[in-house]
């Protein structure tokens, strides 16, 4: 079977899939592993096949924002993905969390638009604790700061007049602020497979991202290879 969107044959996909946004950070993923091929790229769907340990393993990017991954979500899920693992980058909300740590995370707030039109408001977006339990552990190995705990997914990057959320979430104890993962965790949990995520920390939510945003620094860099390494060691471990 053909996906329409992806422009893959299910057939070629495995049980395990990485995705990130960049399309550049797949194929990034993608040289890590072994006997990778490029199955396509279609808008900002790229896919790669490849082995870790002689385990299959899916790598697709998803764009940026929520409704767009999750496309990609589905259709992965449609060609029989069954484990889905999140590898991205998000802002910190506490400095004892700063750029160049990876945080795990372990459940969402649904600050997004995209999970209020699949279920309701009070549906919980979470991660499957098996891929959680992996992730920190394959993470845990890598040098650097590893945190666990709540991220949150908002769809704007830039603000407007309305005032970001930032302070009541970072009062609460959530960790970060990405742009993806709530929907990838309430799709999972909607079409019955598992899935997780893992970001490292590029710069802090509260900075004025026109004067002082970079997040291509070494340091940055650097906990982006960790958690590549560690994402690809997680799907080792889940299927053993």
């Amino acid at each position: 079977m053909k996906l329409s969107i992806l422009q893959v044959n299910s057939e070629d996909l495995s049980p395990y899939a990485i995705v990130c946004g960049d399309p550049f950070r797949a194929e990034a993923i993608a040289r890590k592993l072994d006997h990778v091929r490029e199955l396509a790229f279609s808008r900002e769907y790229r896919t790669f096949i490849g082995e870790a340990s002689g385990v299959p393993i899916t790598v697709v990017s998803h764009g940026v924002g929520s409704p767009g991954a999750a496309v990609c979500f589905e259709e992965l899920i449609k060609g029989g993905v069954k484990t889905l693992i999140r590898v991205g980058t998000a802002g910190s909300y506490s400095a004892d969390v700063p750029p160049g740590s990876l945080v795990v995370s372990t459940a969402a707030v649904r600050e997004e638009g995209l999970t209020r039109q699949l279920v309701p408001l009070g549906y919980p977006a979470v991660a499957d604790s098996d891929v959680v339990r992996a992730l920190f552990e394959a993470a845990s190995e890598t040098e650097g700061l590893v945190k666990k705990g709540i991220t949150v997914t908002l769809d704007a990057f830039f603000q407007g007049v309305e005032d970001f959320p930032h302070d009541k979430y970072k009062r609460a104890g959530a960790l970060a602020v990405e742009m993806e993962i709530a929907a990838l965790y309430v799709i999972a949990s909607l079409r019955g497979v598992r899935a997780g995520a893992i970001v490292a920390l590029d710069g802090y939510a509260d900075a004025d991202l026109r004067e002082v945003y970079d997040p291509h620094t070494d340091v940055v860099s650097g906990a982006v290879e960790r958690e590549i390494e560690a994402a690809i060691r997680a799907v080792v471990k889940l299927s053993n």
